[in-house]
């Protein structure tokens, strides 16, 4: 099936619920980002570098400065991973 006969018969709900529970991704993120995604994140030094951990909705699950850590805590939580660019 072609991806967009796939999506043309999913509904929004669905879309945005695909691979939720199975699927995480993980990015670097910017200082600025920080405080949209993560409000309850301490004060954070701008010169890090900062790797976050996201479930396929979106839903921010970890903030680190150790990409390692964004790996371990997916599999702990049995997402397959995906990294973003």
């Amino acid at each position: 099936m072609l991806m967009k006969e796939a999506t043309a018969r999913l509904t929004l709900a669905e879309l945005a619920h695909l691979g939720s529970g199975e699927v995480g991704y993980i990015r670097k993120m910017r200082y600025d980002e920080v405080n949209r995604c993560f409000p309850e994140a301490p004060e954070i030094d701008p010169s890090l570098d900062l790797w976050a951990l996201f479930g396929a909705d979106g839903t921010p699950l970890l903030l680190t400065d150790n990409r390692s850590s964004t790996f371990f805590k997916a599999a702990e939580d049995e997402l397959r991973t995906v990294s973003l660019h």
